[in-house]
């Protein structure tokens, strides 16, 4: 999650959106662990986990969806990434310098 910080913070400016998604887990556990590890983007939190599974189709962390400027899912990742490495960053440019 450190680089997805990192990618938060440098982009953010530029018109990235990043949405953590909990799921499963109580908010208070949520709270201190996102205090804890310094996450900053917003968290929203799915305790039964219905809609994050069943709507989306997420039954393990870490899955990624990206998300274009009209819209349009245009990548999924599952397992964890290094979104700091320079072909992510490359792909985080692309999309945002499309014009919605």
């Amino acid at each position: 999650m450190p680089s997805v910080n990192q990618l938060y913070q440098q982009f953010r400016s530029k018109g990235l959106e990043v949405l953590l998604i909990n799921f499963r887990e109580s908010p208070a556990l949520v709270k201190r662990t996102v205090g804890e590890r310094g996450y900053t983007a917003p968290v929203l939190i799915d305790e039964s986990g219905d809609v994050t599974g069943r709507v989306y189709g997420v039954w393990g962390p870490p899955t990624a969806y990206l998300i274009d400027r009209r819209g349009r899912l245009v990548g999924r990742a599952v397992g964890p990434r290094g979104w700091d490495s320079p072909p992510a960053r490359m792909l985080i440019e692309a999309l945002l310098s499309e014009k919605p």
